[in-house]
């Protein structure tokens, strides 16, 4: 399979989350991603147990397809060694470290785009590039906690809650990746500046919409929607069940299946701004029918009368989903004891191959330095 970053190289000053799964990405696509590590490596090779394959699954899940690269940023020669790596054969220079300490070393965005124009350099920072709170560092729970995020996420009167996927470092990466296929299908190189503020700010996005025109600060909905109902998830004989019956039209069916069609001819319920307030009421009604049947009866009725519906599947559910087989993105990387989850993305039909495990730690220092 052909890809579209076959030839370029990446230099990834990175360790965690969001640089790495950048990097990861854009291996994938076919770019030939060096990790450049400390001497004790990525803090995530660590973040375990469980272990495989000589690091922690977190890592072997962000770093597939790279070369790992160790190098002292602060003895000189290895510096030097790896400006000139830079200089003679890097497209793209990817880094997350703790704001202000690359430009001590020389290996700044504005240091190395002088040595040479054409270099594509990637910050991913914390809180922004400028601003009172630029030298902070930061991680994804607590952008999930100054962000916003967590003020809307769970029951409500329960304490604050993270989303479980690091949703703002996956996020940042991604705006990392479309900025640097930005630079790069302009022809030019150039700094890109990501955040996991901005981020985490961009997620909020409906919610600032609503607050701004209304004035109401957005509360926590469980598994619900803001200004939607009914749209949530229901306990059920088994297990729970997510129904989000959006419009009217859905909310008739809905209420058909439950046995209860002249609920779509109440007053109260006859339109969604009627439903958002008196959602008490119809939760209420629906919650004790949900309890009647299994998730597998909801799902065959639910599908007959076309209102859409997922059951809450657990990671072991998730991974024998037929579909998943079919879709294909779950592979086995060449050298790794476990599968992985892939791109999710095909190219006329084609996903792009896992290639190899994650790297050993500094396995290609010599090749490359």
């Amino acid at each position: 399979v052909s890809l579209p970053l076959e030839g370029r190289v990446v230099v990834e000053l990175g360790h965690s989350v969001a640089a790495p799964a950048a990097g990861q990405i854009l291996a994938d696509l076919g770019g030939d991603v060096v990790k450049i590590e400390k001497a004790e490596g990525d803090d995530a090779r660590k973040w375990g147990p469980p272990f495989v394959d000589g690091a922690s699954a977190t890592f072997q899940a962000l770093n597939r397809h790279k070369r790992s690269v160790v190098c002292d940023l602060r003895d000189e020669r290895q510096r030097e060694a790896l400006i000139h790596f830079i200089v003679d054969k890097a497209d793209v220079v990817l880094q997350n470290l703790r704001p202000g300490q690359l430009e001590k070393l020389g290996l700044s965005g504005a240091a190395l785009i002088q040595r040479k124009p054409g270099l594509i350099y990637c910050n991913i920072g914390a809180f922004g590039a400028r601003g009172p709170l630029a030298e902070r560092p930061g991680y994804d729970p607590l952008m999930q906690a100054f962000g916003g995020i967590m003020s809307i996420t769970g029951e409500q009167g329960r304490p604050p809650v993270r989303v479980g996927p690091s949703i703002i470092d996956a996020g940042t990466a991604m705006w990392a990746v479309i900025g640097i296929l930005s630079k790069l299908y302009e022809g030019k190189g150039g700094l890109v500046d990501v955040s996991l503020f901005e981020t985490a700010t961009a997620w909020m996005n409906m919610h600032a919409a609503m607050y701004c025109a209304s004035g109401e600060v957005p509360k926590k909905h469980g598994s619900g929607q803001t200004g939607i109902v009914p749209y949530r998830a229901y306990r059920t004989r088994d297990g729970d069940i997510v129904v989000p019956a959006g419009n009217n039209n859905l909310f008739r069916r809905f209420a058909g299946v439950l046995g209860h069609p002249e609920w779509a001819d109440d007053a109260r319920f006859r339109d969604n701004p009627e439903r958002v307030k008196n959602q008490g009421v119809l939760y209420g009604l629906i919650e004790p029918e949900m309890l009647k049947r299994t998730n597998a009866e909801w799902t065959a009725a639910l599908d007959e009368a076309g209102v859409p519906c997922a059951p809450v599947q657990d990671v072991k559910q998730l991974l024998e989903t037929e579909q998943l087989a079919v879709l294909g993105l779950v592979r086995q990387a060449e050298g790794s004891s476990i599968p992985l989850i892939g791109l999710p993305i095909s190219f006329d039909g084609q996903r792009p191959p896992h290639g190899r495990a994650a790297p050993k730690l500094g396995e290609h220092t010599k090749d490359l330095l």
